[in-house]
């Protein structure tokens, strides 16, 4: 019988001995990409297929379109937020600005005027003519030692004295911080347009120095209590507190005067208030 074409007998078990093709050789080897097909063919398992253009377009419009554009924004803004609270809570600078230290707010200046503006009118007019029996001796005094300067060199020197004294009582570096005070808590009390008149008076009374202390008659501080310690009704701290003392005299003011402009009125006619 003819042999049949197409078939051959096996050997060594059945085995086909067709011989089997080498290993490729690793990328590294032989500098072998990985691809044995042509650019874009559907065939190559390493190469994604081609995004069609329309497509493209798409993707374009979407990260173009102005709700993109505002999310991206609100989303760096908001990371920018988040930057700025945490370097806050960061163990930074947490001292209150310079400004800020040693400053009475509002609401303490209010605390202080009413505190001290139940004054009546009856203990306004005792410290008024003890205010106009100092001023009165005062001048007496001057006069005398004016008349005595004109003889001796003795009177002359204790005059210079005496006025020296007076000029020192008045001098105040804190004066401009002390005037800020003054201004603000007789605005709080409805007295804006009187500032210029308060501005006045209390330049002739101390010098708005709060340690002013009249070495004649012993008023003391910016509105020149008599006596001092009058001041003490506004708050214990009245002996080296602007704010305290300002709080009183606007309390007397107010008892005897009505508001500063009367006070200066009062003042220019008598030389005391």
């Amino acid at each position: 019988m003819p042999k049949s074409h197409g078939t051959r007998r096996r050997s060594g078990g059945g085995r086909s001995t067709r011989p089997v093709p080498a290993p490729r050789a690793a990328p590294e080897a032989d500098g072998w990409s990985g691809r044995e097909y042509g650019p874009h063919d559907p065939r190559d398992p390493f190469e994604a297929p081609p995004v069609p253009p329309e497509k493209k377009r798409h993707v374009r419009r979407v990260l173009t379109s102005n709700v993109t554009i505002t999310i991206v924004a609100i989303a760096a803004l908001g990371t920018a937020v988040t930057v700025v609270d945490i370097g806050a809570l960061g163990g930074g600078d947490t001292k209150p600005p310079k400004a800020a230290v040693g400053d009475l707010s509002t609401n303490d200046m209010l605390a202080k005027l009413t505190s001290a503006s139940d004054m009546d009118k009856v203990a306004a007019d005792a410290i008024a003519h003890a205010k106009e029996r100092a001023y009165v001796q005062h001048q007496r005094e001057l006069k005398r030692l004016k008349e005595k300067a004109k003889r001796d060199a003795a009177a002359r020197a204790k005059l210079k004295a005496q006025q020296e004294r007076e000029r020192l009582a008045k001098t105040n570096p804190s004066a401009a911080q002390n005037k800020a005070y003054g201004k603000k808590m007789s605005a709080l009390k409805g007295w804006g347009g009187c500032w210029p008149s308060l501005l006045t008076l209390w330049n002739h009374e101390s010098g708005w120095n709060e340690r002013a202390e009249n070495p004649s008659s012993g008023a003391y501080g910016i509105p020149q209590a008599l006596p001092g310690s009058k001041l003490a009704s506004a708050g214990a701290d009245w002996r080296t507190s602007s704010p305290t003392q300002i709080a009183w005299g606007l309390g007397y003011i107010k008892a005897r005067y009505k508001d500063p402009c009367g006070a200066w009125a009062w003042w220019q006619a008598h030389h005391w208030y």
